[in-house]
């Protein structure tokens, strides 16, 4: 198979859908890959390394979509992007659709079958290719939260671990799956006096076993969500409904009860927000105020730090997407996990909580590939 790999056109977009390494994978295979001059730039690899990978180099994005069997991509494709996508092809890289109706009628024209990373599952219910940048996004956004939080950047002015005989400053977590772990492992690590919500009680539990009594959990109430905002110097929204539109947990009344220069962090912003006030921001403009609450909801976080989350990225994504390259849809049918990322199949919605969100009619996956 042809598989290529574009550079990424997203604002601030640093990341690249495969590695030198990656490439090097397909290559042993017996795949042709094809690489965009300048794709590695952001992560320090240049064409002449992926040359000795065994990449073909090609000079512009159009050639890479017109000659490729498959797309391997980081972000979701742009207007673009779709528009050159075709039937026949498959296109490997998340897409989070349910918020994003324009993007889904752009795929759903072309024809492509649309494998999303953010919805293939593991034997253990979990989902392997969306845990890293999870991981990534969640100490980011810990960062990010800190620094908004400065005066000069519109916050309270408040270091999260305070000083000797100034109490550190609070962290509000709402949802305490990957995202919300490994924010509150940062947190604490600063310093900061930190709150895990959610409404699984065996997480809860576990969550405190986790961290020994060094954050507080709490069951996820409207009453509890409003207490521990309203207290919060910054609230990381970590909520994750697989392939849905995240719930819109903290509202607009209640940023009149939260401190002014309190920071949200939207960490769930690719799936459309957990606050209601949340819009996608990008890394060249990051925050914005509402009622005295600044936000920071920018779409693709990890892609700040593209040397650390391409490679965390990659080493997760290569798997399937060598099972496609090697299987083409074949291995859709075969592989129940793989199957399960994907959302788009010639013109059709393949995945339940897309279809839900968006008002489509459902294709069951398996009857899709096989018509």
């Amino acid at each position: 198979m042809r598989v290529g790999c574009p550079k990424e056109i997203k604002n601030h977009e640093y990341r690249v859908g495969l590695t030198p390494g990656a490439v090097r994978e397909y290559a042993a295979h017996g795949h042709e890959v094809l690489v965009e001059t300048g794709a590695g730039a952001g992560i320090g690899a240049d064409d002449n390394a992926y040359r000795a990978a065994g990449a073909r180099i090609a000079d512009n994005a159009s050639e890479i979509f017109t000659k490729s069997d498959m797309i391997v991509k980081v972000k979701e494709p742009q207007p673009r992007e779709w528009a050159q996508l075709r039937e026949g092809q498959i296109l490997y890289t998340y897409l989070h659709l349910a918020p994003d109706p324009e993007q889904t009628k752009g795929l759903l024209g072309s024809g492509v079958t649309a494998v999303a990373y953010e919805t293939v599952t593991d034997d253990r219910g979990g989902l392997p290719l969306l845990a890293p940048m999870s991981e990534v996004a969640g100490r980011l956004s810990i960062q990010a939260g800190a620094t908004a939080l400065q005066k000069a950047n519109g916050g309270r002015g408040v270091l999260l671990g305070g000083v000797p005989g100034v109490l550190p400053g609070k962290v509000t977590v709402i949802g305490g799956g990957v995202v919300g772990l490994h924010a509150a492992r940062m947190a604490v690590g600063l310093g900061a006096d930190v709150t895990i919500i959610d409404r699984s009680i065996p997480r809860l539990r576990q969550l405190d076993d986790i961290f020994g009594g060094r954050v507080h959990t709490r069951y996820s109430t409207v009453e509890a969500l409003e207490e521990e905002c309203f207290s919060a110097d910054v609230v990381v929204g970590a909520v994750l409904i697989p392939g849905a539109a995240a719930p819109k947990l903290v509202t607009r009344e209640m940023l009149s009860g939260m401190k002014k220069g309190a920071v949200l962090v939207d960490v769930a912003i690719d799936q459309g927000g957990c606050f209601e006030t949340s819009h996608a921001t990008t890394h060249s403009d990051p925050t914005y105020e509402v009622d005295g609450v600044i936000h920071y909801c920018v779409a693709n976080m990890p892609g700040a730090v593209p040397v650390t989350s391409a490679h965390a990225l990659n080493n997760a994504t290569l798997h399937y997407g060598l099972q496609l390259a090697d299987k083409g849809l074949k291995a859709l049918v075969d592989e129940p996990h793989l199957r399960n990322g994907l959302n788009v199949h010639k013109g059709r919605i393949t995945n339940a909580a897309v279809a839900e969100a968006l008002g489509y009619e459902l294709a069951e996956p398996k009857k899709a590939l096989a018509a």
